[in-house]
């Protein structure tokens, strides 16, 4: 019968909720809203999750969505994060103010004494804190980003209103030890903390909540808080034996805290430092009393030496992804020691380690048989032989990256390709050595791969770009500064990989509108496309690739000469899905401004 309603009369509330919680975005959530009274009142009981970005007032934001969305479990509010559009807070008839309008809550706020400053509407403070705690007493998660107006006041009324939250996060808030310590006393249930540019907060603070929440704290995250020192790691280390995640970046910390955590949670699974005054003697305990490790994280000039590696590989065996950045001190040695010792090793970046050559990867080609993502960057001391023993050995490898490897060539992509051909993921930039043999190989052997990246590597042109249309179907391709590729390689790509949805191209001076026009005939799904410093691209490339290239997002043609205020306006005219076009300034028009002024953004203003 027309205009029978056979979805609302059959489903219950239960089984339309549920499927609301499966929808995999906000704009699919919001369009559901819109279809009937009842659907807006349901989705609006299924909401889990909302994000807050500055606003003209977020206090009042936050006290009307507490209204409306009662079971919200999760809150992010993120005062970096700009919205372009000011929210409509509800309709309002002429002349009259609501008790949540911003004016309101402004002289609300200074009557308090939360606030002193003319930018209080734009902050988020204590009174919309308050708010959200009397509204979303289910709270689990809170995110708390850049909240600098937030005090111990707002806190401490999260901490006894909100006692079911189980993760909480204070980034660049200038909340006191007062403040966690109500946390601690209040959320027994706390799993993960994260405090970075805590200015305020000191010892004290975080030792009254390892106190309170000992018992549950799973994860610690500590960044630039300069009066978090070892004595408060010394709590951690006394209250929180159930502790598996540690994240320390703090020159005020020294062997003497990372000592107490390591010997006072065996339970340590993740291990993060970039401490500079954190030596040999941390990793050695971390060795001993962790050996269920699993993740190691080093960054950054600190002395660690292969005394360090050579204990974690012989007393942390379940280690299974290892990062070392910028550890000069670190060398084949070490390497060697958790290859022989780590075998269930799946993960490894090596980032500017210098003594760390060919014989340490070696190792892990040859003991390392789970590895599935190898990361190699600026590692000028590592050549063909050692990367041809991971493809020999490694048959699971996913995803290789390589950036500034000048000794790493074709026949280290040769074997790759021949003995990885599970490879999905495959980065190179500037590895001047790399060229058409390699790429070929690639095409010829990895029928997986989705995503291929080979920036500014000057050896490689049309014939690797063939091969791998002919034998890949790529969703991302980035070819950015390979100048000897041409319409030919793109067109073979367009033709091969219908599903290609990514493509930066830019600084190839031999790309033309022809390949644009076969991008359009042929990768229906394409979403972003980057075209900077394209000299042969015109207006006539950019009217074919809108043409059929419908669900186009964002589109990058700066230092285009060729391209004129006409085709930008045709990119905003034909493609209903775009986000973001980027080009300077002068090409845009008065009437393009006005039709998509949001959209639109300029690198270089005075162009």
């Amino acid at each position: 019968m027309k205009g029978y309603d056979r979805i609302n009369s059959s489903l219950p509330d239960e089984l339309i909720i549920e499927i609301f919680q499966h929808l995999d975005s906000k704009s699919s959530r919001d369009a559901c809203s819109l279809v009937c009274r009842r659907w807006l009142c349901l989705e609006r009981l299924s909401r889990e999750t909302i994000r807050i970005g500055v606003s003209g007032s977020p206090d009042s934001q936050v006290n009307l969505l507490a209204k409306r969305f009662v079971n919200v479990r999760n809150v992010y509010i993120n005062e970096r994060l700009s919205i372009s559009i000011p929210v409509r807070l509800g309709k309002r008839r002429h002349g009259d103010r609501s008790k949540h309008s911003p004016l309101k809550l402004q002289s609300k706020t200074r009557k308090t004494g939360y606030g002193d400053s003319e930018l209080e509407p734009y902050c988020l403070s204590d009174v919309g804190l308050n708010a959200l705690a009397e509204g979303f007493v289910h709270l689990e998660k809170l995110s708390l980003i850049s909240c600098s107006h937030v005090t111990n006041v707002g806190l401490k009324s999260i901490a006894e209103k909100c006692r079911s939250l189980k993760s909480l996060d204070l980034q660049g808030c200038y909340v006191g030890d007062l403040g966690l310590a109500a946390v601690g006393e209040c959320c027994r249930q706390l799993e993960d903390l994260s405090l970075r540019f805590c200015e305020v907060l000191t010892d004290n603070g975080l030792r009254d909540l390892a106190v309170g929440c000992g018992n549950s704290l799973k994860s610690i995250g500590i960044a630039a808080c300069a009066r978090i020192t070892d004595l408060a790691l010394e709590a951690v280390g006394s209250h929180c034996r159930y502790l598996e995640s540690v994240s320390l970046d703090s020159e005020f910390i020294h062997n003497r805290g990372v000592l107490a955590v390591a010997r006072g949670c065996p339970s340590l699974k993740v291990l993060k430092l970039q401490c500079i005054n954190v030596r040999d003697e941390a990793l050695l305990a971390v060795s001993t009393f962790c050996p269920s490790l699993e993740l190691l994280v080093l960054y950054s000039f600190q002395r660690f030496t292969d005394q360090s590696l050579c204990a974690i590989g012989r007393g942390c065996k379940k280690l299974k992804n290892l990062t070392i950045s910028d550890c000069y001190f670190l060398g084949d040695k070490g390497l060697e020691a958790i290859a022989t010792g780590c075998s269930e090793l799946t993960h490894l970046e090596v980032n500017g380690c210098h003594n760390i050559g060919t014989s340490g990867l070696e190792s892990v080609g040859k003991s390392c048989m789970q590895l599935s993502e190898l990361a190699l960057l600026y590692c000028q001391k590592i050549g063909n032989y050692a990367l041809s023993e991971v493809g020999k050995g490694c048959k699971y490898l996913q995803g290789l990256h390589l950036v500034d490897c000048s000794n790493i060539g074709d026949d280290a992509i040769c074997s790759i390709a021949r003995g990885c051909s599970n490879l999905k993921k495959l980065h190179i930039r500037r590895c001047y050595e790399v060229g058409n043999k390699g790429i070929v190989a690639i095409g010829e052997n990895c029928k997986f791969l989705t995503d291929l990246s080979i920036r500014f590597c000057d050896r490689v042109g049309d014939e690797g770009l063939i091969a791998v249309g002919q034998g890949c179907s790529l969703q991302r391709l980035n070819v950015s500064g390979c100048h000897q590729i041409t319409d030919d390689g793109i067109t073979a790509i367009a033709r091969g990989c219908p599903q290609l949805s990514y493509l930066d191209v830019s600084v190839l001076q031999n790309i033309g509108d022809m390949a644009l026009a076969e991008l359009s005939e042929s990768c229906p799904v394409l979403k972003d496309i980057v075209l900077s410093h394209c000299r042969q691209i015109t207006d006539v490339g950019l009217t074919h690739l809108v043409r059929k290239c419908t669900m186009l997002e964002s589109c990058h043609i700066v230092y285009c000469p060729n391209i004129t205020s006409a085709g930008v306006a045709t990119i905003i005219a034909s493609c209903v899905n775009i986000k973001k076009v980027l080009v300077e300034k002068w090409k845009v028009s008065e009437r393009t401004k006005r039709r998509a002024g949001s959209i639109i953004s300029y690198l270089c203003v005075d162009l």
